[in-house]
């Protein structure tokens, strides 16, 4: 345990490392388990041991809001002094291309979940999906699904749901939507482009406009295009390019991006704690 270990200059370059860059999550694992891989991929590249006990102190890196399992996109990392930066990030606007699907409704509201409920959709036409979809746009209410990373008591209401506990519902609360349009309509499937600010569930949105349809609809499949400043075809760095080099060039390239630091320095109140999670 000895202080004297000499660094390599590789993993001198990775503890260097500071700021704000995406990766590309693919669908299946969580958000949290995409960014240990990454974390992991690092540290062996840099050469270095990692001790359990130590862990957390090896490398700073966390994420800038969840993108549940079963959705695909752009996630957000911040490493080194840029973990302070990813406040922002979960209250900035998102852009998410969501397939829908008409005339059924899971517990989960996606399509990992049990279906509660199927009601016939032939009668809904592309006008009335797209009237619908004005109700959606601006300042809106909306209740969070009860699967989500949402707590209670400090446990995430998806655990307790899977443990079989009774949840209540979250209240409303509000919500912003910049621009929401039809993409697609080929029934029973739609295709919607949304862009949005902090805090919202796409999944509650598509749950939403099959009510209001006086049908169902769960979300089938998502992609997260945009986060802040970062988009899919530009910043997200793929797997193959998890590598030291490649994002010490994304950083610097992800700079430019971003708003300039305030010269005067923060009160340390500005920072309670952790930085809180939000989720798509």
């Amino acid at each position: 345990e000895a202080g004297g270990a000499v660094l390599g200059r590789s993993a001198e370059k990775l503890f260097s490392l500071s700021g704000l860059f995406a990766v590309y999550k693919p669908k299946g694992p969580t958000s949290a388990a995409v960014l240990n891989l990454l974390k992991e991929r690092l540290l062996a590249e840099a050469g270095v041991q990692t001790n359990e006990n130590k862990r957390n102190k090896v490398l700073k890196i966390g994420h800038g809001g969840t993108l549940d399992s079963a959705a695909a996109g752009v996630l957000v990392v911040g490493i080194g002094k840029g973990t302070k930066m990813l406040g922002t990030m979960l209250a900035g606007s998102k852009k998410y291309t969501a397939i829908g699907l008409l005339g059924k409704a899971t517990d989960t509201l996606d399509a990992t979940g049990k279906v509660t409920e199927e009601k016939p959709y032939d009668q809904i036409t592309k006008g009335d999906l797209e009237n619908v979809l004005q109700k959606f746009i601006g300042d809106i209410m909306q209740v969070p699904p009860l699967y989500s990373a949402l707590k209670k008591d400090g446990e995430r209401l998806s655990t307790l749901m899977k443990r079989g506990e009774a949840v209540e519902p979250k209240p409303p609360r509000p919500v912003r939507v910049y621009n929401l349009s039809l993409q697609h309509f080929q029934p029973p499937l739609f295709t919607l482009d949304v862009e949005c600010g902090g805090g919202f569930y796409v999944r509650s949105l598509v749950s939403d406009i099959g009510k209001e349809l006086s049908t169902c609809a769960t979300m089938q499949e998502l992609t997260r295009t945009k986060q802040g400043p970062f988009t899919l075809e530009e910043h997200a760095l793929h797997e193959d390019k998890w590598t030291i080099d490649e994002i010490a060039r994304s950083l610097e390239h992800c700079t430019s991006l971003l708003p300039a630091e305030p010269s005067h320095k923060k009160l340390k109140t500005d920072h309670p704690g952790e930085t809180a999670v939000s989720c798509e």
